[in-house]
């Protein structure tokens, strides 16, 4: 006994209870791998000790095949018979089986023990092989009227479970009912493979309806369906109708080529046939068809056909040409110039009522009238006309060409920078060009829809007349914009308040400079008159002088 059944008998014995989930569905492919999940790859319990996987075999008795401990990496093989060698298990605890048969349909059991439970996770295994090929054989070479002929064998060769076999005609399902139709059925089984391959062989009896008539076999199996045509058997009866086709599959467009086919329900087919092309009769030998090449709208009428032995057998039918002619006046590229006038005619003739559309590049417009063209006028145009079945258009490209007018010459300075941008804008057709009075960096051209823009940044150091010339080779147009100097700007900007303190403080420094001088040339004056007292009242004589020191002494003291 192995570590693992130790284990299990110590679980049980410990009163474990063990516990089996219902038995799962897997469905494998004869000879591809068998992948069986664990209990539907739900992650195993955190306290897992060994995952151990077994089958039941033919006699009900259990089988290992291997077995996990949590803690290795890899199994240990328990299996000592086919198995050893084709099975293996992943890390998600999948069971796998490599070349599947159909000895591997049984119950699979997938053990999870733990240490505080114990788990079993029985799967049944089903394996499918679709059929390795369906083919009918002992074909026939005709079928007869009323008589039940054997048209073939249909097999369906090595499946699992075993094919079903149906057989079709035009598509439809054949069914058995002891006269026109007996199908015969049968199964082998190959003892070596299990595989089973289904055959079925089918007789009828033909009918003249069942000219052209497509049998097949269908093949069903759960993993294909597969179906298997004959080609149509030839019948053999002498012709009792007669039908005219035009093998047009829509409407008859003047133009086309088209074909008339005139069949006849005998077999072995007719050989030559009459066509009554617009009242002219037309013998064909060897060929049930005809054709009209370059149908016009006068070949519109009735169309006959006849057997060529038997004229009175005949079949009619009437042919219906469409036609539509769109006819414009303007067509390619037309050039104008601004403010001329551009007639424009259109003419439709139709084998039904007509409806006109237009567009202009591209989007949906109305009839174009050009009595005073402008450059908006410009662009594709596509004229459509429709009847039942049929459409055509016509298109012509309008050029409005102008001489160049500006529009706006703007200037533009973003706050803090030392450059300004200068935009021309301008219209005209050709593409005008730019030139500026002054030396630039950065242009920038765009051309839109006859609407020309042309940037440039400029350093204006002093202030500029600047001039924007534009060109085409049908004339030119000017404009010129002032562009003071980025510097004066700057000092233009300053802060008035700041001005007027500035001013303030200039007034007040000229007021207090007034009183200091006055202050000085007083206080010079209080200390000559002190001292000159002093000196008369010290000596008591009495000053003397000339007369004109006294006077200008007098003069001097009146100034102050």
């Amino acid at each position: 006994m192995d570590s693992a059944r130790f284990l299990l008998l110590a679980f049980l014995n410990a009163g474990v209870l063990l516990q089996v989930w219902a038995t799962s569905d897997v469905t494998a492919l004869y000879g591809e791998l068998i992948t069986i999940p664990c209990n539907g790859n739900t992650p195993p319990p955190e306290d897992l000790m060994f995952i151990k996987w077994k089958y039941e075999k033919e006699d009900g008795t259990p089988g290992d095949l291997l077995i996990k401990q949590a803690r290795s990496d890899q199994p240990t093989i328990q299996a000592i018979d086919g198995y050893a060698q084709r099975v293996s298990i992943d890390e998600t605890f999948n069971l796998l089986i490599t070349q599947a048969s159909l000895k591997d349909q049984k119950t699979f059991t997938c053990m999870v023990v733990s240490e505080s439970n114990l788990m079993e996770y029985p799967v049944s295994v089903v394996v499918y092989k679709k059929p390795t090929q369906v083919e009918i054989i002992d074909k026939s070479e005709v079928l007869l009227k009323d008589t039940p002929v054997t048209l073939g064998t249909c097999i369906a060769a090595d499946a699992n479970p075993a094919a079903t076999i149906t057989w079709k005609k035009n598509g439809k399902p054949l069914v058995a009912d002891g006269k026109a139709v007996l199908i015969t059925p049968s199964m082998k089984l190959d003892p070596a493979t299990g595989l089973s391959t289904t055959s079925s062989t089918l007789q009828y009896a033909a009918s003249k309806e069942d000219v052209d008539a497509i049998f097949a076999c269908v093949a069903t199996h759960e993993l294909t369906n597969e179906e298997t045509e004959l080609k149509p058997f030839p019948i053999h009866y002498p012709s009792e109708k007669i039908s005219l086709q035009i093998m047009s599959k829509g409407l008859i467009v003047e133009g086309d080529n088209v074909t008339l086919k005139c069949h006849a329900d005998g077999n072995p087919p007719p050989k030559s046939f009459f066509f009554h092309i617009k009242d002219q009769k037309t013998l064909v030998e060897n060929s049930d068809t005809y054709t009209l090449n370059a149908i016009t709208r006068k070949a519109t009428g009735e169309y006959k056909c006849s057997l060529a032995d038997n004229e009175k057998m005949e079949d009619s039918q009437d042919i219906v040409v469409s036609y539509l002619d769109l006819n414009l006046s303007l067509t390619g590229k037309v050039v104008k110039t601004v403010g001329d006038t551009l007639p424009l005619n259109l003419e439709t003739m139709a084998s039904g009522d007509v409806k006109v559309s237009w567009t202009k590049n591209g989007q949906t417009a109305e009839e174009p009238e050009f009595t005073n063209l402008t450059y908006a006028d410009a662009g594709v145009y596509v004229c459509e006309a429709s009847t039942t079945g049929l459409t055509k258009s016509q298109s012509f490209e309008l050029v409005v060409e102008g001489k160049p007018v500006i529009t706006s010459l703007t200037k533009l300075r973003v706050d803090g920078a030392k450059h300004k941008v200068l935009t021309c804008e301008a219209d005209g057709v050709p593409e005008p060009s730019f030139q500026w009075s002054v030396n630039s960096t950065n242009e920038k051209s765009s051309y839109v829809n006859g609407k020309a823009t042309h940037k440039i940044t400029v350093i204006p150091k002093v202030n500029l007349t600047v001039t924007c010339i534009v060109t085409n080779k049908l004339g030119e147009d000017t404009m010129t914009i002032n562009v003071s100097s980025v510097f004066t700007e700057e000092n233009d900007r300053k802060d008035p308040l700041e001005d007027s303190e500035d001013q303030a403080k200039l007034i007040v420094g000229v007021v207090m400079g007034l009183l200091i001088a006055a202050a000085v040339v007083g206080i010079i004056y209080w200390l000559y008159m002190k001292n000159s007292r002093q000196g008369s009242w010290k000596t008591g004589e009495k000053e003397i002088g000339t007369l004109e020191e006294s006077k200008k002494l007098e003069e001097n003291n009146h100034a102050v």
